[in-house]
């Protein structure tokens, strides 16, 4: 069904580049679903600003039906056919293209020389192995090849990361811009921190006049053991230790197995960034939610109750235990201690800090767009 998929898509954006390119046209491709706080959306918000360029969006939510009506499933269906067809127009139009993800269609589009096509991905930094460092099968691997030769360039947030973003895209080091993540400029602009939790109090208000601790879990590939991730913390203990605190769940969005207990907050479908700055600190385990809460030098705590066989699934791009920013506990009693002392690693943290940060601050978008348009008018 995906081959189809790719090659409907491919199809109607190769007939499309029979028209010319649009000098002032940008597509925005978000075959990963960032939110408004992604790097996609910053660059998006960046050219709005700027001003004079025919902005399109091409996004693979359109692909999802809705049956809830006879009327929503016919507007979602109409929705469908658009992505295939305006959709790949306007990609197969556009001088200028950034992506959040790996956009598998990519791998058959002939695109126009002139085309400039930056991959500005949905993470920071260096942790989990990922793209082609990671193990994939055959034929995903094939096709990522494939999609990372049409890569003018590859954004990444530090010198010290981009041999790493070179090997996972397959690209020569001297297409990788170390200038940061456009949505660093969100995480350090102008947020009112205190805005945000009145107003996250407001639909929370068994959150009120307590501090914020945040659950981050990554997936595990299995229903089963997903299903568990939110079980994994001792809820019950942690209220009766922390009855100052909250505990808050986000589950990653490629769980779909999970219940947050009752005694938690369930915030899975916050966004992750007005989270990271109204909470104290945050408990994940591979997740690289640990980056924006590194980048605000804010504690971290990595339950790593599965760490060997998580290894031998996924590696990382460093000694887990020793590298990442805090401390590394494997039970529940040695995760309440850690709370206990969040700050207990602050050296680890801001080692790893600087190593996958070299710019903090609110001018990532605007180096991006001077490197990627000034230089390719």
């Amino acid at each position: 069904m995906k081959k189809l998929f790719y090659s409907l898509y491919a199809l109607f954006f190769n007939i499309s580049r029979i028209f010319p390119l649009k000098k002032n046209r940008v597509a925005f491709v978000a075959p990963h679903n960032g939110g408004s706080g992604d790097s996609l959306s910053v660059m998006r918000r960046y050219f709005e600003n700027k001003g004079g360029y025919d902005l399109v969006g091409i996004s693979t939510q359109d692909l999802k039906l809705d049956s809830s009506s006879i009327g929503s499933l016919i507007k979602s269906c109409l929705k469908a056919a658009g992505f295939f067809t305006l959709g790949a127009y306007r990609l197969a139009t556009a001088k200028y293209v950034f992506l959040n993800d790996n956009f598998m269609p990519m791998a058959s589009l002939k695109f126009s020389k002139n085309a400039v096509i930056t991959q500005l991905w949905h993470a920071e930094g260096a942790f989990k192995k990922f793209g082609l460092s990671a193990p994939v099968t055959d034929d995903v691997r094939e096709r990522e090849k494939k999609c990372s030769e049409k890569l003018t360039y590859v954004v990444c947030s530090s010198k010290a990361v981009a041999p790493f973003y070179a090997e996972a895209f397959g690209v020569d080091e001297s297409k990788i811009l170390p200038l940061g993540s456009a949505r660093i400029d969100d995480l350090l602009g102008k947020n009112d921190a205190l805005a945000l939790r009145r107003e996250f109090d407001a639909a929370h208000p068994e959150c009120i006049g307590k501090e914020l601790v945040l659950y981050a879990p990554t997936f595990r590939d299995s229903a089963e053991k997903d299903a568990a991730l939110a079980e994994k913390i001792d809820v019950e203990a942690f209220n009766r230790e922390f009855p100052q605190k909250r505990l808050l769940i986000k589950l990653h969005p490629q769980i779909h197995s999970a219940t947050v207990p009752d005694c938690a907050t369930n915030v899975t479908d916050c966004d992750i960034g007005r989270l990271t700055l109204i909470c104290e600190s945050v408990i994940t385990d591979y997740s690289s939610v640990c980056m924006d809460f590194a980048l605000l030098s804010k504690p971290c705590i990595f339950y790593a109750f599965d760490l060997d066989e998580y290894e031998h699934e996924r590696s990382f791009y460093f000694d887990y235990e020793s590298g990442v920013p805090g401390v590394v506990v494997k039970d529940n009693a040695a995760l309440l201690e850690a709370i206990k002392n969040p700050r207990s690693s602050e050296e680890k943290l801001q080692s790893f800090r600087k190593f996958n940060f070299d710019y903090i601050d609110c001018s990532n978008a605007e180096r991006i767009y001077n490197a990627v348009i000034s230089t390719n008018l």
